[in-house]
């Protein structure tokens, strides 16, 4: 074990550097494909989060968003664990970011815009449920 170790965490592996060969030479379409992708899920999620009235800086990178939650009355922590026990969305609490993430949310992307939709529709239904409706959040 030591020497696939030393193989292969030491320097890139063979394989690694012929992907990133073929990525280089024959990979743009596909990466702008990608892109496009990506974009479009994070216009949904933007768009979803701005009609349930949950404001969300709109990230330039990554593939995660971070919906600003501090107006519902409960921490990330305990928002995101009601949201997964009722609803079984999983998001991550963004005090695990630093003491600066309390109050969001963060919320990934990368998934099919069906399951977004859908994830979407709970989340809303989540905060309508506990009477957390765009105008309190709005006016907070």
């Amino acid at each position: 074990m030591t020497k696939i170790h030393q193989y292969t965490m030491l320097c890139a592996p063979i394989t690694a550097q012929m992907s990133a060969m073929e990525a280089l030479r024959h990979g743009k379409t596909p990466m702008e494909n990608m892109v496009a992708h990506y974009n479009r899920r994070r216009r949904l999620m933007l768009q979803g989060f701005k009609e349930i009235g949950l404001p969300c800086f709109e990230p330039g990178g990554a593939f995660y968003v971070f919906p600003y939650i501090g107006d519902t009355g409960l921490t990330s922590a305990e928002f995101a664990e009601a949201l997964l026990l009722e609803e079984k969305v999983a998001v991550i609490p963004g005090d695990v970011f630093g003491p600066g993430g309390e109050g969001c949310v963060r919320c990934s992307y990368a998934s099919s815009v069906e399951d977004l939709t859908e994830a979407l529709r709970r989340l809303g239904r989540f905060l309508k449920r506990r009477n957390i409706t765009q105008k309190q959040i709005a006016t907070l």
